[in-house]
């Protein structure tokens, strides 16, 4: 069975669409760019900010530096803020740790506002490990991630299981050897998914209970 059990932040563990989009529009506008269409800010949702503001909103790398910046004007005041949890979030964090597992945050947002995003609703007590992105860049791609917090908990890749919901938990948990479980509830698609071919796919985070007492296997 599964004994760690990773997950991701934005559209896993929060809904955090609201924010994230309010902070992208703020730091296009100060640029002079209207708000993207909302089918392309929900894409952003997942990938490092720089990826974002330049493969899917069309920046160059200066101004997507300059964007980067100027979105952190906005989240770690307002955005930070405006989000919630998913349902059934906090419900099966306690399970998972009532169960005995190891409970881990492997997201590619900052770790110091992913820290203060988990107090804020009162579910950090359930982690044991929590790993984020940094400011400087050094840790940001998602695979990175997922091995610093194997490092940290010493565990097998076949005892751990990521929780996401975009391809970059897939590809990031495959790169390292780890089997993911895909959540409908997120931002992603059951096309996507396939694609990336995620190991489960489950509606909710509520399935992922019983998921992590299934075999692992290498």
């Amino acid at each position: 069975m599964f004994t760690t059990i990773l997950f991701d932040l934005d559209g896993t563990l929060c809904d955090s669409f609201p924010g994230v989009s309010n902070s992208i529009e703020y730091a296009l506008r100060r640029l002079g760019y209207e708000r993207p269409p909302e089918e392309t800010l929900r894409k952003c949702l997942g990938p490092p900010l720089m990826e974002s503001f330049t493969k899917l909103l069309g920046l160059s790398e200066e101004q997507a530096k300059t964007a980067v910046k100027l979105y952190r004007e906005y989240y770690p005041q307002k955005g930070i803020y405006e989000q919630s949890l998913m349902e059934g979030a906090e419900e099966t964090l306690k399970s998972l740790k009532a169960k005995g597992k190891t409970v881990c945050l492997a997201t590619s947002k900052p770790q110091e506002y992913s820290e203060r995003i988990l107090k804020h609703f009162g579910v950090e007590i359930y982690f044991d490990v929590i790993t984020g992105a940094t400011f400087d860049g050094t840790l940001s791609e998602k695979p990175d991630i997922i091995a610093r917090v194997l490092q940290i908990t010493k565990a097998s890749p076949s005892e751990c299981l990521m929780v996401g919901d975009r391809y970059f938990d897939i590809a990031g948990a495959h790169a390292c050897k780890v089997k993911c479980a895909a959540v409908l509830c997120g931002y992603g698609s059951e096309q996507e998914f396939r694609e990336y071919n995620a190991d489960f796919i489950v509606n909710t985070l509520a399935d992922i209970i019983p998921l992590a007492d299934q075999p692992s296997f290498s």
